[in-house]
C-alpha cells in the first residue's frame, strides 16, 4: 500500500528539474499520483475501508492544489506534467 523508498527515489530522479530537486511541484505531484494509484488498488479488495478512503481524498485534494498552483505559475510545466503522468483535466 505504501510507496517503497526505491520507487520514490526513481520518481524523484525522473521528474526532478535539477540534481537534488525533491520539492518542486512536479516531483510532489508524481509521488502523490503513485500513492493515489496504490490506494486505488487497495480499494479493489477492501471497499469498506473508509478510514483509508479519507486519506485518499486528502491526497487527491493536495495533488489538485499543487496542479492548480503550477497551472497559475507556469502553464507549460503544468501541461507537461499532466501529459507525462496521464492526468486528465
Amino acid at each position: 500500500m505504501s510507496i517503497t523508498p526505491e520507487r520514490k527515489e526513481a520518481l524523484i530522479k525522473e521528474h526532478a528539474r535539477e540534481e537534488g530537486d525533491t520539492g518542486s511541484p512536479e516531483v510532489q505531484v508524481a509521488i502523490l499520483t503513485e500513492r493515489i494509484a496504490n490506494l486505488t488498488e487497495h480499494f479493489k479488495d477492501h471497499h469498506k475501508d473508509n478510514h483509508s478512503r479519507r486519506g485518499l481524498l486528502m491526497l487527491v485534494n493536495k495533488r489538485r492544489k499543487l496542479l492548480d498552483y503550477l497551472k497559475k505559475k507556469d502553464e507549460a510545466r503544468y501541461q507537461a506534467i499532466r501529459q507525462k503522468l496521464g492526468l486528465r483535466r
